[in-house]
Protein backbone atom coordinates (compact mmCIF):
# COMPACT_ATOMS: atom_id res chain seq x y z
CA UNK A 1 0.00 0.00 0.00
CA UNK A 2 1.22 3.50 -0.69
CA UNK A 3 -0.73 6.31 0.66
CA UNK A 4 0.44 10.29 0.52
CA UNK A 5 -1.23 13.26 2.73
CA UNK A 6 -0.27 16.36 4.00
CA UNK A 7 -1.08 19.23 6.42
CA UNK A 8 -4.13 21.68 5.75
CA UNK A 9 -1.88 24.67 4.22
CA UNK A 10 0.46 21.97 2.21
CA UNK A 11 3.30 23.39 3.86
CA UNK A 12 4.11 19.38 4.28
CA UNK A 13 3.46 16.54 2.55
CA UNK A 14 4.41 13.23 3.36
CA UNK A 15 4.11 9.77 1.43
CA UNK A 16 3.96 6.02 3.74
CA UNK A 17 4.16 2.61 1.80
CA UNK A 18 4.41 -1.00 3.28
CA UNK A 19 1.51 -3.12 4.84
CA UNK A 20 -0.41 -1.34 7.85
CA UNK A 21 0.95 -2.16 11.13
CA UNK A 22 -2.08 -1.32 12.93
CA UNK A 23 -5.08 0.46 12.13
CA UNK A 24 -7.21 2.05 14.78
CA UNK A 25 -9.44 4.26 17.09
CA UNK A 26 -7.93 6.00 20.71
CA UNK A 27 -10.19 7.60 23.07
CA UNK A 28 -7.05 8.43 25.71
CA UNK A 29 -7.29 12.35 27.14
CA UNK A 30 -4.27 13.14 25.46
CA UNK A 31 -5.69 12.40 21.98
CA UNK A 32 -8.97 14.09 22.74
CA UNK A 33 -6.87 17.54 23.34
CA UNK A 34 -4.98 17.00 19.93
CA UNK A 35 -8.02 16.10 17.78
CA UNK A 36 -10.39 18.72 19.36
CA UNK A 37 -12.34 16.19 22.04
CA UNK A 38 -12.76 13.69 19.74
CA UNK A 39 -11.42 10.22 19.55
CA UNK A 40 -8.06 10.06 17.49
CA UNK A 41 -8.59 7.65 14.43
CA UNK A 42 -4.77 6.31 13.06
CA UNK A 43 -3.05 4.84 10.54
CA UNK A 44 0.52 2.91 11.47
CA UNK A 45 3.00 2.53 9.15
CA UNK A 46 6.23 1.09 8.88
CA UNK A 47 8.79 4.08 9.61
CA UNK A 48 11.46 2.40 6.79
CA UNK A 49 8.31 3.26 4.11
CA UNK A 50 7.70 6.80 5.40
CA UNK A 51 8.97 10.23 4.23
CA UNK A 52 8.42 13.78 4.27
CA UNK A 53 8.44 15.25 0.71
CA UNK A 54 7.90 18.38 1.20
CA UNK A 55 8.60 20.77 4.13
CA UNK A 56 9.28 19.72 7.77
CA UNK A 57 7.32 19.17 11.13
CA UNK A 58 7.58 20.52 14.58
CA UNK A 59 7.85 18.40 16.97
CA UNK A 60 6.61 18.17 20.87
CA UNK A 61 6.83 15.77 23.90
CA UNK A 62 5.36 16.40 26.89
CA UNK A 63 8.27 16.37 29.55
CA UNK A 64 5.48 15.91 32.22
CA UNK A 65 4.75 12.42 31.45
CA UNK A 66 7.35 8.82 31.08
CA UNK A 67 7.05 7.65 28.05
CA UNK A 68 5.31 10.29 25.97
CA UNK A 69 4.76 10.40 22.73
CA UNK A 70 6.28 12.82 20.39
CA UNK A 71 3.74 14.21 18.28
CA UNK A 72 4.36 16.07 15.22
CA UNK A 73 2.86 19.08 13.71
CA UNK A 74 3.25 21.55 10.55
CA UNK A 75 4.43 25.06 12.16
CA UNK A 76 2.61 26.77 9.46
CA UNK A 77 -1.03 25.49 10.12
CA UNK A 78 -0.32 23.28 13.36
CA UNK A 79 -2.06 20.40 11.78
CA UNK A 80 -1.27 17.20 13.66
CA UNK A 81 0.56 15.17 11.46
CA UNK A 82 1.92 12.07 13.34
CA UNK A 83 2.92 10.60 16.44
CA UNK A 84 6.21 8.31 16.88
CA UNK A 85 5.21 6.11 20.24
CA UNK A 86 7.98 4.03 21.96
CA UNK A 87 4.99 1.56 22.22
CA UNK A 88 5.07 0.43 18.36
CA UNK A 89 8.73 0.77 17.52
CA UNK A 90 9.51 0.87 13.77
CA UNK A 91 6.27 3.04 13.00
CA UNK A 92 4.79 6.19 12.43
CA UNK A 93 1.30 7.05 13.66
CA UNK A 94 -0.64 9.08 10.93
CA UNK A 95 -3.17 10.74 11.23
CA UNK A 96 -6.58 9.83 9.19
CA UNK A 97 -7.53 13.55 8.56
CA UNK A 98 -4.05 14.43 6.99
CA UNK A 99 -4.22 11.41 4.44
CA UNK A 100 -5.10 12.58 0.76
CA UNK A 101 -7.73 9.68 0.53
CA UNK A 102 -8.85 8.98 3.62
CA UNK A 103 -11.25 6.64 2.92
CA UNK A 104 -8.49 4.09 2.44
CA UNK A 105 -8.57 4.02 6.32
CA UNK A 106 -11.78 2.15 6.21
CA UNK A 107 -12.34 1.26 9.75
CA UNK A 108 -10.35 0.49 13.15
CA UNK A 109 -9.15 -3.00 13.59
CA UNK A 110 -9.36 -2.15 17.52
CA UNK A 111 -10.37 0.75 19.29
CA UNK A 112 -8.36 1.32 22.63
CA UNK A 113 -8.27 3.53 25.89
CA UNK A 114 -12.16 3.61 26.19
CA UNK A 115 -12.13 4.41 30.17
CA UNK A 116 -11.28 8.19 28.84
CA UNK A 117 -14.02 7.98 25.91
CA UNK A 118 -16.54 10.59 26.40
CA UNK A 119 -20.30 10.16 26.88
CA UNK A 120 -20.48 12.01 23.27
CA UNK A 121 -17.64 9.36 21.40
CA UNK A 122 -18.73 6.50 19.07
CA UNK A 123 -17.21 3.11 19.94
CA UNK A 124 -17.81 1.05 16.92
CA UNK A 125 -20.03 -2.16 17.21
CA UNK A 126 -17.56 -5.30 16.48
CA UNK A 127 -14.47 -4.37 17.00
CA UNK A 128 -12.61 -5.06 20.20
CA UNK A 129 -12.32 -2.25 22.46
CA UNK A 130 -10.09 -2.28 25.21
CA UNK A 131 -10.00 0.09 28.94
CA UNK A 132 -6.03 0.71 28.33
CA UNK A 133 -3.82 -0.22 25.33
CA UNK A 134 -3.96 -3.93 24.18
CA UNK A 135 -1.63 -6.22 25.92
Amino acid sequence: MKITGGCYCGAVRYEAEGDPVMKAQCHCRECQYFTGGQPNDFLAMPEAGFKFTQGATKAYTNPDLAGAATREFCAACGVHILTRAKGLPGAVILKVGTLDEPAVFGQPQVVMQTADAQSFHHIPDGIPAFERFPG
